[in-house]
């Protein structure tokens, strides 16, 4: 056997991709302790991640309604950055519910920090012309 047909061998032998629930929970856009066990247990498939994109189950598709969020979903849903949740004394996921009681509520921490959020959009647009130019 060659060098050649040991390598041929190989290659023809695809593995699929896998990724840790830790990885596709994140891509997913879900707090990955909320998942069933059976999805925290295993390893994920770059298949079976498209799968749960195009065609998500009852429970994914609650856990995006509902939650609980993860903190970059739920940055997001208030229009901060991660580190104002900090800062606001967020530092645990939140549920639908949470973070539409924060809106109502709307405390002085939150309103500061969308005001942050919107001045760093401005200046990273700024930044972006300035540079077309």
């Amino acid at each position: 056997m060659t060098v050649a047909d040991t390598l041929d061998g190989m290659t023809s032998q695809k593995t699929p991709q896998t990724m840790k629930p830790a990885t596709a929970a994140k891509k997913l856009g879900v707090y990955l302790e909320a998942t069933p066990a059976q999805f925290r247990e295993g390893v994920v498939s770059r298949d079976e991640l498209n799968a749960l994109q195009s065609d998500p189950p009852e429970w994914l598709r609650d856990l995006r309604r509902n939650g609980p969020h993860p903190r970059p979903v739920v940055a997001a849903k208030l229009g901060v950055s991660i580190g104002g949740l900090a800062r606001g004394g967020i530092t645990d996921p939140l549920t639908t519910e949470q973070i539409d009681a924060l809106k109502t509520e709307n405390p002085e921490w939150l309103q500061r920090e969308r005001a942050l959020q919107a001045d760093v959009r401005q200046e990273a647009a700024r930044q972006k012309e300035k540079n077309q130019r």
